[in-house]
Order: C-alpha cells, then sequence, then structure tokens
C-alpha cells in the first residue's frame, strides 16, 4: 500500500502539486479563521442560579433562597458539585455538571427546575435567574468611562453610571460572541420620595398608602379602538409618571374633596440612587466601568477585535468629553502568549532547516525537507479548525520538528544515497525517469520503517486523549495538534517529499557554476561532520560492547541517581503563565462599610502610583456588580495592577517577583489592618470558578459552631503560615460582622392591631425604601 502510494504520487506530479496548493490555501485559511486564544480553557462545565434580594440578611438568605436552590437542584442529572455563597441580600449558587453534556442540556435542566421554585422560595425574597453562559476566559474586555481634560468636574458618578447602562451597554447588544455586558461603580439613578412621618401622622395616611398611590399612579394602559369617520382609532392610556413634578402631584386620599398629594406628605421629591452593594475605583476616585463577557466556545481575538471595532464607533455618540479607556484587553495577552509561540516556532524552524543542509550536505534536499514543516502545520489548521481544536500556547507550543520532519529526512536521505551509488557504479545520465526511479527507490525503501515509526508515535500520544477533568482540557489540546501535524507529516512524506525528490534532487551537472560549487561545497561539509561523528561514536560503541558488565552497572547507579533527585525534586502542574498584569486582593477589616472600602482603595492607589513607575493604572472592584457573578462582600477590593510591558523601563525590581514585595512592604508600611493577596487576572478568574476560592490551595474546615469554626481557622492560618513556600495566607471571615435585628413582641402587635407584614413593610420602606417599576 505504502510504495502505490508513492508511485502513484512520483507519476502523478500535477495532482499532487494541486493537492499541495490546495492544502495551502484551505490551511491558511483555517489558520486565520482556528479559535485563538492564550491558555486552554479549563473551567468547568457550571450553571450559575443568582437571586439578589437586596433587603434580605444572610441567615434568611440561606435559609430561605439558597437551600431550596440547592436541594431543587441535587436531583438533576449529571450533577458532579454543587456550591453556594450566601451574602446579605444575594445568594449565588453554582451547579457544576459533566463535561459531556454540553453547555445547553444543563441550562436547560436548570430552567425547568427554576419555574418550579416560585412555590418554595417566598414572595418578595427575589427572583432565580441563570447567569451568563460565560467560562474562565469569558471576561474578554473591561473598560472605564473616563473624563478628558477640562472635563474632569463636569460628570458625576452618577450621571458616568447612565451614560454606562443608557448609551454603551445597549449598543454592545447584538454583538456576535459577546453574552453579556457588566456595569460597576458610581449610582443607579432613580426617582426618590422621602416622606416626613410627623405629617403622615397628622395627616392620619400610612407609608402602605402613600406605596399604593404611586403604583397605582404609574401605569400605561389600552382600550382597544373605535371607528370614527371610516378609521379605526386605537386607545391608549399614558399614566407613566414623566417628571418630579407628576410624582408631587399624585392624590394619596381625598379629605371633603380636597385631595392630599404626595407633595404635602414628602419633605423632598428628587433624584436620588439607589442604594449601592459594591464600588468601582481607579487611580485615586470614584469612576464607572463594564465588563463585557464573551459567549462560551466563541472566538476570543475575533470577538475582541469586534468590540474594539464597536467601542470606535460608540464613543462618537458619547456625550462632550469622555471616552473609553481599556483596562484588561484580553487580545494583549493572547498577542504575547502567540507572538512566544511564533518565534519560538520560527527560531526552532530556522534552527532544524540548517542541521538539515549542513547534516545533508544538499541545499535543495535540505529546503525540500524544511518545506514539510510548514505544510504539517498548516494540515494540522485545517484539522484543528474541523475538531474545533484552539491554537494557544499548550497546543502549538508542543510541536516537535524534528520528530514532523523525521521521515522527509530518512526519504531526501536514501535519494542521496541512491544519487552517489548509481554515480560510483557509473551511472551519470540522470534524466526524469531515472530520477522517477531513484525516489521511489529511496521512497520505497526507507518509508516501510519510517512509516511504522511515526504511527508508534502518535501511539505514544494516545493515552492523552483519555484523560478527563482539568488535566484533559489543559492536556488534550496539546496530543490533537501534535497528532494532526504528525498525520499531516505522514502524508507529505507518502506524496509530496518523493514527488519533490524526482523533480528537484537531480544531480548538477554543471559543477563549475556558483551553485554547483556551493553544493560540492556542503557535501564536503557534511562529510566532515559526519565522519567526526562517527569518529567519535565507533569507538564509544565498540568499548560499550565490549564492557556490557560496567556499562549496565553504571546505567543502573544512573536510574537510582535519577530517581532519587527526582523524588526530591519540586513539582507543578504545569508552568505559570505570565499574564502580564497583577491582581491583588484587599482584605479590609470585617463588616467595614462600603464607604470606607472605597477610601481605603483610592489610597491604596494613590500610594501605588506615587512609588512604582512601573505601574500604568491601578483599579479595584469592590463588593458585587450589575450582575454578580462574582459575590464580594463589600470589605474586600479585587484590584488590577496594570504594569508597563517593557520591563527594561522598570525601576523598583528587575522582576515580577520583586516588585510584588516591594509593593508588599510598601502598603504594610502605610496600611493597617489591610491584608493583601497577590494573583493574576486571568488565574484569579480561575480559581474563583474552579472550586469557588480564589487562591491556589484552600483549606475546608466543616462542623455546626460557626463560632468554634471561626476561631479554629484562625488557628490553621496560623500553623500554616509557618510552611516553607507559603506565601499570602488569609481565612475566610464568617463571624464578626456587625447586624442590628429587630425582634416584635407579638403581645404588643396584638395590642396596637399590628401584623408582621405591616411592619416589616414599614422597616424595609424606611430604611431601604420601596422600589417601584
Amino acid at each position: 500500500m505504502i510504495n502505490k502510494i508513492i508511485d502513484f504520487s512520483i507519476n502523478n506530479k500535477f495532482i499532487i502539486g494541486l493537492f499541495t496548493l490546495t492544502l495551502v490555501g484551505v490551511g491558511i485559511w483555517s489558520m486565520a479563521t482556528v479559535n485563538l486564544g492564550s491558555v486552554p480553557d479549563i473551567t468547568n462545565n457550571q450553571v450559575q442560579v443568582i437571586t439578589q434580594s437586596p433587603n434580605l440578611g444572610t441567615e434568611d438568605i440561606e435559609q430561605f433562597v439558597t437551600y431550596p436552590v440547592e436541594l431543587s437542584m441535587g436531583n438533576l442529572p449529571g450533577v458532579t458539585e454543587i456550591r453556594s455563597i450566601s451574602r446579605f441580600g444575594l445568594s449565588v449558587v453554582t451547579i457544576v455538571f459533566e463535561d459531556d453534556m454540553g453547555t445547553y442540556l444543563p441550562r436547560q435542566l436548570v430552567g425547568e427546575k427554576l419555574n418550579e421554585l416560585g412555590e418554595s422560595i417566598p414572595e418578595k425574597f427575589g427572583s432565580p435567574s441563570m447567569g451568563p453562559i460565560s467560562t474562565g476566559l469569558g471576561q474578554i474586555y473591561e473598560y472605564t468611562i473616563q473624563p478628558g481634560k477640562g472635563f474632569e468636574n463636569r460628570y458625576s458618578p452618577m450621571e458616568l453610571r447612565t451614560v454606562q447602562d443608557w448609551v454603551i451597554k445597549r449598543q454592545l447588544t447584538l454583538l456576535e460572541g459577546v453574552v453579556e455586558v457588566n456595569s460597576y461603580g458610581g449610582s443607579i439613578k432613580q426617582y426618590e420620595v422621602a416622606v416626613d412621618p410627623e405629617k403622615l401622622n397628622s395627616m392620619g395616611i400610612s407609608i402602605s398608602q402613600v406605596y399604593d398611590a404611586l403604583a397605582m399612579n404609574n401605569v400605561n394602559t389600552g382600550g382597544a379602538y373605535i371607528e370614527k369617520n371610516k378609521m379605526s382609532n386605537f386607545i391608549r392610556g399614558e399614566g407613566l409618571i414623566r417628571s418630579l413634578e407628576d410624582i408631587k402631584n399624585i392624590s394619596i386620599i381625598n379629605e371633603g374633596n380636597i385631595p392630599i398629594t404626595i407633595g404635602d406628605v414628602a419633605t423632598r421629591v428628587h433624584f436620588g440612587s439607589q442604594v449601592r452593594y459594591g464600588a468601582f475605583t481607579q487611580d485615586g476616585k470614584e469612576a464607572v466601568g463594564g465588563m463585557i463577557m464573551m459567549l462560551k466556545g466563541s472566538n476570543p481575538n475575533a470577538v475582541i477585535q469586534n468590540v474594539k471595532d464597536r467601542m470606535a464607533e460608540i464613543e462618537k455618540s458619547l456625550p462632550e468629553g469622555l471616552t473609553i479607556a481599556p483596562i484588561i484587553d484580553r487580545s494583549e495577552l493572547i498577542a504575547r502568549t502567540t507572538d512566544t509561540v511564533k518565534t519560538n516556532l520560527l527560531e526552532g524552524a530556522l534552527i532544524v532547516i540548517f542541521a538539515l543542509v549542513l547534516l545533508l550536505g544538499s541545499l535543495r534536499g535540505g529546503i525540500i525537507t524544511a518545506t514539510t514543516i510548514p505544510l504539517s502545520l498548516l494540515f494540522a489548521f485545517i484539522l484543528m479548525k474541523q475538531f474545533n481544536v484552539w491554537a494557544n500556547l499548550m497546543s502549538l507550543g508542543a510541536i516537535d520538528f524534528g520528530i514532523i520532519i523525521d521521515g522527509a529526512v530518512i526519504i531526501i536521505e536514501g535519494t542521496v544515497y541512491e544519487i552517489q551509488k548509481r554515480i560510483r557504479s557509473g551511472k551519470l545520465k540522470f534524466n526524469q525517469g531515472v530520477m522517477d526511479k531513484v525516489a521511489y527507490d529511496a521512497g520505497s525503501t526507507m518509508m516501510g520503517s519510517a512509516f511504522f515509526g511515526q504511527i508508534i508515535i502518535l501511539i505514544v500520544f494516545t493515552p492523552i486523549l483519555f484523560l478527563t477533568g482539568v488535566e484533559g482540557k489543559m492536556f488534550k489540546p496539546m496530543a490533537y495538534t501534535f497528532g494532526f501535524a504528525m498525520i499531516g507529516a505522514i502524508i507529505l512524506c507518502l506524496t509530496y517529499v518523493p514527488m519533490m525528490a524526482a523533480l528537484f534532487m537531480k544531480p548538477v551537472q554543471n559543477t563549475k557554476n556558483w551553485f554547483g560549487r556551493f553544493e560540492r561545497w556542503l557535501e564536503k561539509i557534511s562529510d566532515k561532520i559526519i565522519g567526526a561523528i562517527h569518529s567519535a561514536y565507533m569507538p564509544l560503541l565498540k568499548g560499550a560492547l565490549k564492557l556490557k558488565l560496567i556499562v549496565l552497572s553504571a546505567a543502573a547507579v544512573l536510574l537510582l541517581i535519577a530517581g532519587f533527585i527526582f523524588s526530591n525534586m519540586g513539582g507543578e502542574f504545569v508552568p505559570q503563565l505570565d499574564e502580564g498584569d497583577l491582581a491583588m486582593q484587599a482584605l479590609i477589616r470585617p463588616g467595614s462599610s462600603l464607604s470606607e472600602s472605597i477610601e481605603v482603595s483610592k489610597k491604596i492607589e494613590t500610594i501605588l502610583l506615587e512609588n512604582f513607575p512601573e505601574i500604568k493604572t491601578v483599579t479595584a472592584r469592590i463588593g458585587v456588580a450589575d450582575i454578580p457573578t462574582d459575590p464580594m462582600p463589600m470589605d474586600i477590593a479585587d484590584m488590577y495592577i496594570i504594569l508597563n510591558k517593557d520591563m527594561d523601563q522598570w525601576t523598583t525590581a528587575t522582576t515580577k517577583e520583586g516588585l510584588i514585595d516591594a509593593i508588599r512592604d510598601k502598603l504594610d508600611e502605610e496600611l493597617v489592618g489591610v491584608n493583601l493577596v497577590f494573583t493574576q487576572p486571568v488565574e484569579l478568574r480561575f480559581n474563583e470558578l474552579l472550586e469557588g476560592v480564589r487562591e491556589d490551595i484552600a483549606v475546608k474546615l466543616y462542623g455546626e459552631d460557626l463560632e468554634v469554626l471561626s476561631q479554629k481557622v484562625q488557628e490553621m492560618a496560623a500553623i500554616i503560615q509557618t510552611v516553607p513556600g507559603a506565601g499570602d495566607v488569609s481565612a475566610e471571615r464568617t463571624a464578626g460582622l456587625p447586624q442590628m435585628t429587630v425582634k416584635y413582641k407579638r403581645d404588643k402587635m396584638a395590642q396596637y392591631g399590628l401584623d408582621i407584614q405591616k411592619v416589616n413593610d414599614y422597616i424595609s420602606t424606611a430604611f431601604a425604601g420601596e422600589p417601584q417599576e
């Protein structure tokens, strides 16, 4: 079979040439359109169920929201893990499914259960909904809205948030690959009615009546249509509130034909802001930003480019003086990663070509062999495109050119040998028919063994394809890409290489021109190199054959030494990818208010910018964003430290580790009671989504008494801190958070004719307000 393929290729050069051109064309197209990322997406197959109930305490969230959701989802098919976080006003339940269930079947199953949960969760306790269809690599683009020079004081955080929600976010809809735009920072604008309790009491009006009046006087309706003058006149009643004056004129009750309005009982009717559970700061001041989340499975490079193009259009529609400034642009990381891969591949290819030309002693043979490298890669890109294998650091970085060109080297070397054998026997005429015979003899003789050697290499990589979990997602792309390139090399060795050898390996007839002299010189250099290697290798081989016992003993000793050294070496899953920027968590004292966290974040940002010229900008996200996929409390700030990527310009330190140490020392000197944890943006998100914690290693302690757990976890943290190599160690805060609790005296409530529901409404309305759509 192998000989027939080689014979067909040599005798049908035009067909093989067309095949090669087709390979080049389709390969270039596949390379340009294949999904391109920085690292494999190792996020597990999960669905988040998010419930927001802004006025509900943590214990009530856990009891009445989180627990029913967990209980409902526990029996779904394919569920491997359920974990949850309950915070004041927020419940996030993460359901992890088996990977082979795909993306949309788990969401369908969860959606069906959410429809049934309406009866389990009390009214006004929130409505559970699913989080966006995204992954750990989904946060592809983060930006801030920045006033230009001269406009710094013109726009308030509330106005910037309005621009984000009503101008930028809406124009990012229907963008291919974008699944969600998450807003954070600033204040959400709303109409507010601040009632006067004394006026309410004097007029005998309750808060419930005020609420009902607002609800009943803010609605539109329709009245079908009537026929008039042979035309259909559709009827529409407009009752929506359009201005603050409309609110003031709403009637609550009517006493003796005299209306009592909202304006009569209110101290103020004004534009206010929604209660905040999160904030965003940048470079020492409050800011407003957005996070664009990519649809799971989309091409990051293409989606980011679409986002950039749309952002350029959106900027034209922004109010005067405002610009959109990117903070995290994942395409920069992808570009740096792919540049590294391209540089390594190019340098490796050049080294291989140089070695081939010298060792083969033929420029033409070296070039023919070297061309199998890009052709094999293009073949690999075609199959990567078809099988949806992403191009990234792990998949492309595993390609070994030496193994890929092994078969081509053997064929070219065999061709040179067959030519030299004929020359030595006096056959000096090499027409096309003779060259076809030479190429066939070399290919059929050498590819028999080379083919099976290449198949064995493919078999060696087969076990990687059966890996599961994180290991499978990390290493399968590598095995697939290498296997695709190897298959391409095998096909090329059976078709392209014999055809090219028959066409271009004919001996140079005129040895006096420059090319003939150059080939003769290469041949002499090659003979000298191979002769030197041969003269050094043969004595060693003969000596080893004579001293078999000594060689075997030395090998056994070396094996034992290597085993001992290996058992005492450190190890890691994969080398850490340098993302170029830093992520720092600032853990402020438990229970800190939002305003306190904002002030601490501003102070940290100012210190960093004033003392470290390597830092371009610093941002901090505090608490939760508009869509709380990352349920942080208000006493933790996720800070992104964006660095100058040209490390030659750094002055504080020469390495990132040194810069981290300098930043930690400076902040520890300036701040009190703030713990710092350093990582990287993508790494931070991966850790959180995979295990529910942000650190590399987490220890979970279980028990029934929260006070005992809180005490023991501090003791555990102190012990872990003493472990050599342990860096940032922090204990999760579960106690010490201040809380005001209202407990009702039921006998007094009965005496005054009150009920729990009404008093709860009074408390909620008085302190948190009562929303009206």
